[in-house]
């Protein structure tokens, strides 16, 4: 809610101009992890036609910041199905925002996965501590919300490696700095650890206070969740030449 309408337009034009520049191979056709970059960006539900329409042919895939748990009667609410029919490829689950002001518990953000899962969307599962501690404390937090929502261990639980995590410690939404490089690689090597298994590579991205010039910093991350600091188009194509820049993780999927 950062940008209006108006404003949202002007700034997915200027995403589009930034993916057109760096040619054919700025938007990626491939899966993150090692095998290529892929740009996705999420505006609020009342611009997600039109920016359908205006990055048609760079690319880009289309995320949309929320889900309801399911179809229905819900009034002021927005279906994964819905979601689905507009061209939209991710929703982001769990964000920090949705849990402590709209009182999102793991019920819910589990019930919200599953949503998504079940309309053919790609879930963005967000985890992150919220205070600032230990890499040991951090990630067994973070593991405890993925299993949650996940349901690991459940029969019909959901494969970790169809699930994009983005791991955004709470306490660094919205501070000067991101959370420290060593911070973030621990955890996200601990956290990779528990979910891979065999040809299932996971995705794991970053966010909180990212911006140009730490993914590079960042071996351990897949990409970076951008904020804020995403509003000047020039900063997404700048972390865009950062991830296509990077070597591959993985070199087999």
């Amino acid at each position: 809610m950062y940008l209006g309408y108006e404003r949202s337009l002007a700034w997915l034009e200027g995403v589009r101009r930034e993916l057109l520049a760096r040619g054919e191979e700025a938007p990626g056709t491939t899966a993150p992890g090692g095998l290529g970059a892929i740009p996705f960006v999420a505006p609020s539900y009342p611009v997600l036609e039109s920016a359908a329409r205006i990055l048609d042919g760079t690319g880009c895939r289309l995320a949309a910041q929320n889900c309801a748990v399911a179809d229905g009667a819900a009034t002021g609410e927005v279906s994964a199905g819905m979601l689905a029919e507009l061209g939209v490829e991710i929703v982001e689950i769990g964000h920090a925002e949705r849990r402590a002001g709209f009182g999102e518990d793991d019920a819910v953000v589990a019930a919200k996965v599953r949503a998504a899962t079940a309309a053919g969307l790609t879930p963005l599962l967000c985890v992150g501590e919220l205070q600032c501690g230990g890499e040991d404390a951090a990630a067994d937090d973070c593991l405890r919300q993925i299993s949650a929502a996940l349901g690991a261990g459940a029969g019909d639980g959901i494969d970790p490696a169809s699930v994009l995590v983005a791991y955004e410690p709470v306490w660094a939404i919205g501070a000067a700095e991101p959370a420290s490089p060593e911070h973030v690689n621990a955890v996200l090597a601990t956290i990779r650890e528990h979910l891979t298994v065999p040809g299932r590579p996971v995705t794991l991205i970053y966010g909180g206070s990212a911006g140009p010039g730490l993914l590079p910093r960042l071996p351990e991350a897949d990409g970076l969740f951008l904020g804020r600091f995403a509003h000047d188009p020039a900063n997404f194509g700048a972390v865009l030449d950062e991830a296509r820049a990077r070597r591959p993780r993985l070199e087999t999927p």
